[in-house]
């Protein structure tokens, strides 16, 4: 049996296909750094990456995809950098909406997204209702996530719900 590889090429046909995956996103600095390219670079592929990803998924009949992009630790990370991260989210927004409307890819988007900009929130919102209604793969952007915000989530539906 040949091992399996971290490309979406050299994945095998199979029916035992899984109904969810879930992606850490995490290493395109390194990636980048291997190749002698700036962190930029290696976060532009991570955005192809995904276009690549959702796409074998979308052909493969996978129902979710969620992505942990981006993380409440990342905002630590140079002021450079993020703001490279928060104009790739926007592009991607912006560029990918109407493809993933074609392919019938239903886009969610959680986490607290606010301190992306009123932008973002904007682009993220129109993506997600332009989609809302489509049924094939549900992908799932985890972005400014963590875990002191997961606690407050369940915390908020523990109070919403009553005694």
């Amino acid at each position: 049996m040949k091992p399996f590889a971290s490309s979406t090429r050299e994945v095998p046909p199979s029916n035992n296909i899984p109904r969810h995956i879930a992606v850490i996103m995490d290493g395109n600095g390194r990636w980048a750094k291997k190749r002698y390219l700036p962190r930029v670079a290696g976060h532009k592929q991570g955005v192809e990456t995904v276009r690549q990803v959702t796409r074998a998924c979308t052909d493969r009949g996978i129902e979710y995809l969620t992505l942990f992009a981006f993380s409440s630790e990342n905002w630590r990370r140079p002021a450079e950098e993020v703001s490279t991260l928060k104009q790739l989210f926007m592009a991607a927004l912006e560029q990918e909406a109407e493809r993933l409307h074609q392919n019938k890819v239903r886009l969610k988007i959680i986490g607290d997204i606010a301190p992306f900009g009123a932008r973002v929130v904007e682009l993220a919102h129109r993506a997600q209702e332009l989609t809302s209604r489509n049924a094939g793969l549900t992908l799932t952007i985890a972005a400014n996530y963590g875990g002191r915000w997961d606690l407050l989530q369940a915390l908020l539906k523990l109070v919403r719900s009553g005694p």
